[in-house]
């Protein structure tokens, strides 16, 4: 990049070392913070240890003075919540007539839980798909989901406008006049919906972080150095470096207008903690949650969907990966590690499921390779039942993906990057899968070993994914820990656990 060489005397540096000075140079820019998250001791190191030997140290005192992810925390679930809510949501999305990404996904999900939680919950969002029927009865302003009367109290919110255009001055003006009937007794922004000048006005107000920019960063980084050696650097990458840091540092600087802050991961607490330098109590972790309705253990119907799409009845192993197809999801690896691997065990599938770029690419492997599209939840249940193991080898460690929570509620064990809030939050035990480094040989070498366990060994680690992901990464656990913290907010005598 030529801004790194302002001096016009001296000979301008050539296209391959200025990408080289730029990659060294953001390495070094994150490793620093980078390597002080990962080998400092703290609370999600010990607690990380104590779920790896199944044993869960009681805890008491103020919920915000905890560093480790609520979710672990025995939340009582048969009983109403003490109080009841009037919870405002600003979400960019809601998933409706659509496939939704995973922040999508985690607003529904939590925010349709706490309705049944008898909470009353306002999600202010993006126009919904157009042609989409809202109903004879049903406003373009307020729409009620239909067909439960359990969720009467869920209120979705569509400012006018382009579909899917998320504009938070038409969602703001309509959260004011709401707020104006009956003031709300706390508001949730996934990410940055609603921005930090308009943040700032809300002491009630919480955040979930699905990404923050150091992660981006990050990101970025291992995308460059997954490049083969005489591939030049991504425009959107290179773009992507340049922007990055000053976005980092803007960040750090607006972040603190925001009251409370939720991380997703407790890596991404830790990040927020020690280098965005957010005081301590207004920082909480609550995992990420999927429906165990929706994900759970069933062998006939795995087994009917391997017949279905054609799984041969000697396959060996079937290994299975699901998302979307792009190469920011490491899919050029797996793609490159799985085609080695076949020439040395014929008997192994690839299972598909998701559309994109790589989809082709996928096919063009042969029939060992069943490429699905993408599918609908009850679709993913049966795919999930029907591989040995779960696959995700992304180069994007920001926020953490649903698919490997609902691969292990699904009684399978994973594969996966080995990024830091994978490593600190889903795969705390070795006996959950497998990690390999963001790279070709990392990963063939890892499938390798899979390979060599068996389906019969797979199936062990499966059983202790399940035990491990139904007691952290229910929706009914995500929800109760929301809920708490909601009601915290609120009022500060709730603060106390037990």
């Amino acid at each position: 990049m030529a801004s790194f060489n302002n001096k016009p005397k001296k000979q301008p540096l050539s296209s391959s070392q200025s990408n080289l000075c730029t990659t060294l140079f953001f390495i070094v820019l994150f490793t620093i913070p980078a390597l002080f998250l990962l080998h400092t001791p703290t609370a999600t190191s010990s607690i990380c240890t104590t779920f790896s030997t199944h044993r869960v140290k009681p805890w008491s005192g103020d919920l915000r003075n905890a560093h480790f992810a609520w979710n672990r925390l025995p939340f009582i679930t048969d009983r109403p919540p003490p109080v009841a809510l009037k919870i405002a949501v600003f979400s960019r999305k809601w998933p409706i007539g659509s496939t939704p990404g995973g922040m999508e996904r985690h607003a529904y999900t939590l925010h349709t839980a706490l309705a049944h939680r008898a909470h009353q919950v306002h999600v202010f969002t993006s126009p919904p798909p157009k042609g989409f029927n809202l109903g004879p009865t049903i406003s373009q302003e307020l729409y009620r989901l239909p067909g439960n009367p359990a969720l009467s109290t869920l209120h979705i919110h569509f400012h006018e406008g382009e579909p899917g255009r998320w504009r938070y001055n038409k969602a703001w003006e309509q959260f004011e006049e709401e707020n104006q009937r009956q003031p709300f007794d706390v508001v949730h922004s996934e990410s940055v919906a609603l921005p930090h000048w308009l943040a700032r006005q809300l002491p009630n107000l919480a955040v979930s972080w699905h990404g923050i920019a150091l992660e981006s960063l990050q990101s970025d980084i291992y995308q460059d150095l997954a490049r083969r050696p005489d591939e030049p650097i991504s425009p959107a990458v290179n773009r992507s470096l340049q922007g990055v840091v000053p976005k980092v540092l803007n960040e750090i600087r607006f972040f603190k207008n925001y009251a409370h802050h939720v991380a997703i991961s407790d890596s991404c607490g830790e990040m927020l903690r020690d280098v965005y330098q957010i005081p301590s109590k207004r920082v909480h972790v609550i995992l990420n949650g999927v429906d165990d309705d929706d994900f759970h253990k069933d062998a006939r119907l795995g087994h009917e969907f391997r017949s279905k799409v054609g799984v041969p009845g000697n396959a060996s192993l079937t290994l299975g990966v699901a998302g979307r197809l792009v190469k920011d999801k490491g899919h050029h690896l797996l793609h490159e590690a799985f085609s080695k691997l076949i020439t040395k065990h014929p008997n192994v599938y690839l299972m598909v499921a998701g559309s994109g770029p790589w989809e082709q690419r996928y096919r063009d492997l042969g029939h060992r390779v069943l490429v699905l599209g993408s599918m609908s939840p009850s679709e993913l249940r049966a795919f999930y039942n029907a591989i040995d193991i779960f696959v995700n080898p992304t180069l994007r460690p920001q926020g953490l993906d649903l698919t490997l929570m609902e691969a292990m509620m699904s009684g399978k064990p994973v594969m996966a990057s080995r990024f830091p809030s994978i490593k600190g939050t889903i795969v705390v035990d070795d006996e959950f899968g497998f990690m390999f480094s963001p790279n070709v040989e990392s990963l063939l070498e890892a499938l390798e070993a899979v390979v060599e366990e068996g389906s019969n060994r797979l199936a062990q680690r499966g059983k202790a994914c399940r035990n491990y992901a139904t007691s952290m990464f229910t929706a009914r656990k995500m929800a109760l820990a929301y809920e708490r913290l909601f009601i915290c907010i609120k009022n500060e005598t709730f603060c106390t656990y037990p």
